[in-house]
């Protein structure tokens, strides 16, 4: 069980980082650390809906440390999110790194809660239609 845990991180970890490369790699033009920004809000809603989806439907423990742990852990980035809010204070102005930092922190919240609402709901529709195919 735990190998299967790891290998499961270690695939979702590397499709995670993959992903978030790529995303940075074409959002590059745009001179803004922006790329760090989309992934951290997308990769909080993936991470607050898959949470949501998990309460109501079990899945097995490598699923949700794959999925979780590891594609949303690698596609998301603490680090990189530190890093150009130290470098837009360096080299523009500390405004702009707090705007930065605020949408960075107030939007992964805000779209890690939509995201555990919409999983909880699209869970709960699916378990009623299951429950509706049974009787």
């Amino acid at each position: 069980m735990f190998y299967k845990n790891l290998i499961a991180i270690a695939i979702g970890g590397a499709l995670g980082t993959i992903l978030r490369y790529v995303l940075n790699v074409y959002t590059l033009f745009v001179g803004y650390p922006i790329g760090t920004v989309i992934e951290n809000i997308i990769g909080s809603m993936l991470l607050g809906f898959l949470t949501g989806w998990f309460i109501n439907r079990k899945p097995r423990e490598w699923v949700k440390v794959g999925l979780g742990v590891g594609f949303c852990g690698g596609f998301t980035t603490m680090s990189t999110l530190a890093a150009d809010t130290l470098f837009l204070y360096q080299t523009m102005s500390s405004l702009e790194s707090l705007i930065y930092l605020f949408v960075s922190l107030f939007g992964g919240l805000t779209f890690a809660f939509i995201g555990l609402l919409l999983g909880t709901k699209w869970s709960e529709k699916k378990e009623e239609e299951k429950e509706g195919q049974l009787s």
